[in-house]
């Protein structure tokens, strides 16, 4: 326990002073008839009536102690180190290929807000990407906007300027994104489905090594048919992420899953704050105080 002003209880010297006074004074000595008759002393009377006395002294006492603010810390808890996601989004136009029931690209969004409802506590972002890159959702722990953005990010809706799949740029972007964090971990998540020239000529290994010494770790999932270029999958291993092929929507699930699990936010141990603890100090003023006033009505000096 400790207290927020503790330079108070530098006061019980006086209450305490008063306690040793009333306890050992004898006060005046009244002579009456019966002083000389052989009777018994009353010393638990005697000790119950200067114990009473002492009742007022031990109420101030408490109350200088709760003026000195007592306090206890709370119990020690746990909470996740946040972790960083950001969702790279590939919306060339070939994203619009079928993808079981739906698009790759309505797929792949449908994807990102599964994974953003299903894990809790981190900050997520999203940038899309073509031949130009849009960072459409900062990094937030506030995921509304990720519902709000399939109709606005749809790929025949984006200017023609905008096909085209450069992943090497959109890597670029995203690590200047997520260098922008200044905490927690940090992972980039790319959707896309083909091959980009701008990873050629050593291009890959220079990204993977520069977001390697960042701490980011890139997830590539490849949406379509067959396997994920070979450039990309350097870029996930020399990083220390994977890479995933979703043949179908319901796959989408179960690479996320599979990334949930391998990406686990640390636990960290948060430090315990000290709160206010005046329930014990309470409850015994009041009964202190009952019990002085009841001492009132019997155990009390009189002259005679």
């Amino acid at each position: 326990m400790t207290f927020a002003h503790p330079w108070l209880l530098a006061l019980l010297v006086l209450p305490v002073g008063l306690a040793v006074f009333l306890w050992k004074r004898s006060g005046r000595r009244i002579p009456l008839p019966f002083d000389h008759q052989p009777l018994p002393r009353a010393r638990l009377l005697g000790f119950l009536l200067r114990s009473a006395e002492l009742l007022p002294i031990l109420l101030a006492m408490l109350a200088i102690a709760i003026l000195a603010g007592p306090r206890r810390f709370e119990q020690p808890r746990s909470e996740r180190e946040m972790t960083n996601i950001l969702f790279c989004l590939d919306v060339s136009g070939s994203m619009m290929a079928q993808f079981g029931s739906s698009t790759r690209y309505d797929a792949a969004m449908d994807a990102v807000n599964d994974f953003i409802s299903f894990r809790k506590g981190d900050a997520f972002g999203l940038t899309v990407f073509g031949s130009s890159v849009l960072n459409w959702v900062p990094l937030t722990n506030d995921v509304s906007a990720f519902k709000c953005a399939p109709p606005f990010l749809r790929p025949e809706k984006l200017p023609p300027w905008f096909g085209g799949t450069m992943i090497g740029m959109a890597l670029r972007e995203a690590e200047k994104t997520m260098l922008s964090s200044t905490s927690g971990d940090r992972m980039i998540v790319l959707f896309t489905d083909g091959e980009s020239f701008d990873l050629e000529n050593g291009v890959d290994v220079a990204i993977a090594q520069s977001l390697k010494a960042n701490g980011i770790k890139v997830y590539d999932i490849h949406v379509a048919e067959g396997g994920a270029p070979d450039s990309v999958a350097v870029i996930a291993s020399m990083t220390g992420g994977e890479v995933f092929t979703a043949g179908d929507p319901g796959a989408l699930k179960a690479v996320f899953a599979k990334i949930d699990e391998m990406q686990k936010a640390p636990l960290k141990r948060v430090t315990p704050d000290p709160i206010d603890f005046f329930e014990p100090f309470a409850i015994a003023g009041l009964c202190l105080g009952g019990l002085y006033l009841f001492t009132l009505f019997g155990l009390r000096h009189t002259p005679w």
